[in-house]
């Protein structure tokens, strides 16, 4: 399917809701308490308010709308406001700062920068399975993002903000991690949880790399240090993932210009959904991301520093 701003699910709030029904219940209302299928009745009185259901299971009876345990649970903002905040973080290769959009849909920043935050959440892929296979070769490089330690006006220490991404060649995904550190203990237990063992792991020269790679069916590098950066027929490279950065860093610079530490993964989840849905259209590619809002809540609290760093 092909839309663009114009669409009405954008500005209209019952189209808006329609369509995130037709999208997430495609075999009718699914009640987010007790999760039966079906066996719901739509409240259409004048005291009921728009979109709302009563789960019939005799157990249950509990009632719900389409928002009920998803991210935009509890928002005041309309949900039509939502989906489109999402295309618009959608339509742009490099992302779309919380400025820009506030600017363009009249809303605070404040809201919006906290509505981006909950929409990169959905872009979270707990069921994700390991990359590559038998022969299948896996790119791991490393970089990182935010200007240099030795340009900063303070003393104070500078940020981490180092990301190790892989790519799997064979479908061209990615898939990033937000690290503490750069050293073989934090990278080996990412590296080894998301790519399979009989996988061809393809890296630089890095010496964090050469004890990992052990671990693998085969692991080629390249060296950058002596200017090499491909052989064998362009098989042994890492040049997909130096792509891949050459986009996120890009997008950094010229949209958003800071990341925290404290929230880089999230903007990781978004450059990597947006990469990994480079050959959909722009509405196509923010349909498939709403499905993610389900059984995810982010609340409105400042981040705890346990958890920061995602494996």
């Amino acid at each position: 399917m092909s839309a663009d701003l114009s669409d009405p699910i954008f500005h209209d709030e019952d189209a808006a809701r329609a369509w995130l029904e037709a999208e997430l219940w495609p075999n009718g209302p699914v009640c987010p308490h007790c999760k039966v299928v079906n066996k719901a009745t739509k409240l259409e009185g004048k005291a009921h308010r728009a979109g709302l259901y009563q789960c019939n299971n005799p157990e249950c009876r509990e009632q719900f709308t389409i928002a009920v345990g998803t991210l935009y649970e509890r928002s005041k903002v309309p949900l039509h406001t939502w989906l489109a905040v999402t295309f618009l973080m959608m339509s742009s290769k490099k992302g779309m700062s919380a400025l820009q959009i506030s600017r363009m849909i009249g809303r605070p920043y404040k809201t919006v920068w906290f509505m981006c935050h909950r929409i990169r959440e959905s872009f979270r892929d707990d069921a994700a399975t390991p990359f590559g296979g038998p022969n299948s070769p896996v790119e791991a490089d490393e970089t990182f993002v935010g200007g240099k330690a030795k340009n900063r006006a303070f003393k104070e220490p500078a940020p981490k903000k180092a990301v190790l991404s892989l790519i799997d060649r064979d479908n061209g995904r990615v898939r990033s991690f937000h690290v503490p550190n750069v050293t073989a203990k934090t990278l080996k237990p990412l590296i080894a949880k998301n790519v399979e063992a009989a996988s061809v792991l393809m890296t630089d020269e890095a010496t964090v790399y050469s004890g990992i790679g052990k671990r693998f069916g085969a692991h080629h590098t390249v060296i950058h240090s002596a200017n090499e950066y491909a052989r064998l027929g362009s098989y042994v490279h890492i040049n997909t993932a130096e792509s891949f950065f050459s986009i996120v860093k890009r997008g950094i610079t010229g949209a958003y210009h800071h990341v925290s530490e404290a929230h880089l993964h999230r903007y990781m989840l978004e450059f990597d959904y947006r990469y990994n849905t480079r050959s959909m259209r722009d509405f196509d590619r923010m349909a498939a991301s709403v499905p993610g809002i389900v059984g995810k809540r982010l609340t409105y609290r400042r981040p705890s520093q346990e958890g920061r760093y995602q494996a």
